[in-house]
């Protein structure tokens, strides 16, 4: 019981639970959220029905667990290359880079990031998931838009937080556009390279006084 209530305490336990998400995510995938059964997981995992239950409760349990473990691999690229940025780059540079990872891993998972979004619009603890993880990153880009403005190389008269909120809807839907719905056809490069621009004009963006401009040449996605 106390690996239920706190998580896997040994690494056999840490190890069973992250291969039964692993599982439960390739089920997702194969059958959609309301067709994948929890016999089909822990069968995929290597282990019995009733192991299952060791580590979740439900299935709702380890979707929201994949649900998860995907936002913040997804979020990742804006934390570690637009939030601290090596010194020396262009805000474009560090944007198109963040922007680039963030389309190509959603492109990777692009056929269980389809079942995530599918899923939010009917269940509510998926949406509060999802949510939340949209409050925790809107509220870091604002609070960057505000060091930007501090720093005055953004545009002062902006609201940083419906300029975050908006950039971010704009990101999220196109994204899901390009690469869920299929209703918008161009490479994961020029993807990137537009969203970095629209980022810059939004904002206003200068670049830093110790940053050498160095905007990228057309390339494959």
């Amino acid at each position: 019981m106390g690996e239920v209530a706190n998580g896997p305490r040994s690494r056999k336990g840490v190890q069973t639970r992250a291969r039964l998400v692993d599982a439960a995510k390739q089920i997702f995938e194969e059958n959609g959220f309301l067709e994948a059964r929890i016999s089909d997981i822990a069968e995929r995992a290597g282990l019995s029905h009733g192991s299952f239950y060791h580590y979740f409760d439900s299935k709702e349990q380890i979707f929201q667990e994949v649900v998860a473990s995907l936002d913040e691999r997804l979020s990742e690229p804006m934390y570690s290359v637009v939030l601290h940025p090596a010194p020396g780059t262009t805000g474009y540079d560090r944007l198109f880079e963040a922007i680039r990872a963030h389309l190509v891993s959603y492109r990777d998972e692009a056929r269980i990031m389809g079942v995530i979004e599918q899923v939010s619009r009917y269940n509510a603890d998926v949406a509060r998931t999802r949510s939340a993880r949209r409050e925790r990153y809107g509220n870091d880009v604002t609070q960057s838009i505000r060091r930007m403005q501090r720093r005055g190389v953004a545009d002062p008269t902006l609201d940083p937080v419906v300029t975050a909120a908006a950039l971010g809807a704009m990101t999220e839907r196109f994204t899901e556009a390009l690469l869920v719905d299929g209703s918008v056809e161009c490479s994961v490069d020029e993807a990137a390279r537009t969203l970095a621009t629209l980022y810059v004009n939004a904002l206003k963006m200068k670049d830093e006084p110790d940053a050498a401009p160095r905007r990228r040449g057309r390339g494959a996605g």
